[in-house]
């Protein structure tokens, strides 16, 4: 989250580009809802097709890719399934040769989160692994999903 807006402070206004998950059985564990590292997934799916959808990064050839650095997240309430999660994703920091991906999961008439989270990727070229910097054309696919 930006230095501005505490995790218990965050709202669906907050992001600008939207993802629904289904949660799966397989989701949960033993007590009932979805379990921590199904977060992160729910993360990775929704940062890593939007960056495909926006041609930011595609595959199989793909000069440039995204290496994540850091990632955070902050559990605030339980999923269970069979609810669908809506992660909404923004742009926290816009460098030269990283984003920080801010990921809020909502559930269905909800307006707060029931998780938080960011990931941080610096890109780098895909044959030597070497940070390289963002294009302009990069930078200008994701523009209207910074923030701060």
């Amino acid at each position: 989250m930006t230095e501005t807006v505490k995790p218990g402070e965050e709202r669906r206004d907050h992001y600008r580009w939207w993802l629904d998950i289904p949660t799966r059985w397989a989701d949960g564990d033993a007590y009932g809802h979805a379990n921590n590292v199904i977060y992160y997934s729910w993360f990775d799916t929704a940062v890593t097709r939007m960056l495909f959808e926006r041609k930011l990064i595609w595959l199989p050839d793909s000069p440039t890719i995204g290496l994540c650095v850091e990632s955070h997240c902050n559990f605030l309430a339980p999923v269970e399934f069979p609810e669908t999660v809506q992660a909404g994703v923004r742009i926290g920091r816009l460098g030269d040769k990283s984003l920080r991906f801010e990921i809020g999961l909502f559930l269905d008439g909800r307006e707060t989160p029931v998780a938080v989270g960011y990931f941080t990727h610096v890109y780098v070229d895909r044959a030597t692994r070497r940070p390289v910097s963002l294009t302009d054309a990069q930078k200008a696919s994701v523009a209207d999903l910074v923030v701060g």
